[in-house]
């Protein structure tokens, strides 16, 4: 990997492009850390695999595991594949062992029904009908109609046992080709860090006009340093972009004498920026410096004209209030903003000061600015009893306490080539989430995705990815 550590980006002619610009891939971290995902991480890094395979769709996922880990996240990776592909391969029959009723023909576009051993009408394993005999005939139970009598439901057709077979066949060995061919677009790089925030300790991209791609490496201190740091040591998160550049072949602009992280700066690929100041003048990150000295900075690691300050984030985010959990763009000129009606709600102030700037402001181009409210969860999401009793902190590392309120949004969404990936929390706006950012990003599929497993480590989608531009 080759470090610049005589220019900047914008020296050089690059800039941040926006997210929802294409991509070479993404970046992520296979969560382990035991004060940040409880008990074992097993839930978590279940659902780090839905929402990897959720962006493998259309792009690379890069999944970084320390070197010790590599085997085990093959396997998970693996295991995962078999029990949520719909029609894993191990529920295909041998051929010529066996078939599904006819009550089990999926109707069109809606994939396949796992078989069970009642189903096949005979143990697949144990027992293998006689050479040339194919299926037993179905019987009425098989068909759930009187197949003389009834005229089956839409789309579930009436076959002979052995055209089923093989209809169910084919169905189950294309689905099983469409989840190896997402599994193959994981690839898992030997790289340690201390916790699984792709987003903060991973590098942040830069792009000039004739497609080239680079690299910026910031410093990185666990959000705060010996100030208000989340945890004691983070050698490794520290060292992690500069790994990242180095496997991924990408020049590497050298910018660690700067505090910063991927989730506290937003491009809209244009030339504006969005930042807040809890975060960025925060005294944990660069105290030496003044607003206008880390605007300079911006501007000339991320090739910046403009930055828009916004005062706060998310009530109590532990990051200090990222951007990226509040505001965000969607397209050039437009973002969305994390909102609540509720005036005694906490978070009602904080949006509304950020509404206030963003309405007044202009951007790069001189284009005011569309915003839309998004709204956060209905009820507060909060850390319970059974999930603190499963973390193990260690000493110098954030304590977490029952009843304590998370800073869910459904803001931190990512914008992967072919969809928006969209928190869920089991809350009653859920779904007008996702039908919001649907009609925001037409062209996209909107992927929900229950994350809890993900905000109790302290934040979300987001958070946990981090995109390489194609250039």
């Amino acid at each position: 990997m080759k470090r610049n550590t005589l220019s900047t980006p914008l020296m050089d002619g690059f800039h941040m492009p926006g997210e929802y610009e294409p991509h070479r891939g993404c970046v992520m971290i296979w969560p382990v850390r035991p004060g940040s995902w409880p008990y074992g991480a097993k839930e978590a890094q279940q659902t780090f695999l839905e929402i990897a395979c959720a962006i493998a769709k259309s792009e690379m996922v890069w999944m970084l595991a320390a070197p010790e880990q590599v085997e085990n996240v093959r396997d998970a990776v693996e295991q995962y594949q078999q029990t949520h592909s719909g029609c894993p391969a191990r529920d295909i029959p041998p051929k010529g062992r066996g078939c599904l009723p006819a009550r089990d023909i999926p109707p069109k576009g809606r994939g396949c029904p796992r078989p069970t051993i009642e189903d096949w009408g005979h143990n697949p394993v144990r027992d293998i009908p006689p050479e040339g005999r194919g299926c037993p005939r179905p019987t009425i139970e098989d068909w759930g109609h009187n197949p003389a009598r009834d005229i089956p439901p839409e789309g579930r057709g009436c076959l002979p046992a052995r055209e089923e077979c093989a209809a169910m066949e084919n169905c189950l060995a294309a689905d099983v080709d469409k989840a190896q061919s997402v599994i193959s677009k994981i690839e898992i790089l030997p790289i340690g860090t201390d916790d699984a925030w792709a987003r903060d300790v991973g590098p942040t991209c830069v792009v000039n006009e004739d497609g080239e791609v680079r690299g910026v490496d910031w410093q990185f201190n666990a959000w705060g340093g010996a100030v208000d740091g989340l945890y004691a040591h983070w050698e490794k998160d520290d060292q992690a972009a500069a790994a990242v550049c180095g496997a991924l072949g990408l020049p590497c602009y050298d910018a660690r004498d700067f505090v910063l992280e991927g989730g506290s700066i937003h491009s809209d690929g244009e030339g504006t920026v969005l930042v807040t100041e809890a975060c960025l003048l925060s005294a944990g990150r660069n105290p030496q410096m003044t607003k206008t000295e880390i605007e300079n900075t911006l501007k000339q690691y991320l090739g910046a004209e403009k930055i828009i300050w916004l005062p706060r984030g998310i009530w109590q985010d532990e990051t200090n209030e990222h951007v990226d959990n509040i505001c965000a763009f969607v397209r050039p000129g437009e973002v969305v903003l994390a909102w609540t009606d509720e005036e005694t709600d906490p978070q009602w102030a904080l949006s509304n000061a950020s509404l206030r700037v963003l309405e007044r402001e202009t951007d790069a181009r001189g284009r005011k600015l569309t915003v839309h409210k998004l709204p956060i969860p209905a009820k507060p999401v909060c850390i319970t009893e059974e999930e603190l009793a499963g973390f193990t902190f260690e000493k110098g590392e954030d304590i977490r306490e029952a009843g304590e309120r998370l800073a869910a949004s459904y803001v931190n969404f990512y914008i992967s080539n072919g969809a928006v990936i969209v928190p869920q929390f089991g809350d009653a706006n859920d779904a007008l989430a996702v039908q919001i950012l649907g009609c925001l990003f037409p062209e996209r599929e909107t992927v929900p995705v229950y994350a809890r497993p993900v905000i109790v480590g302290g934040g979300n989608i987001h958070c946990i990815t981090q995109q390489i531009p194609r250039g």
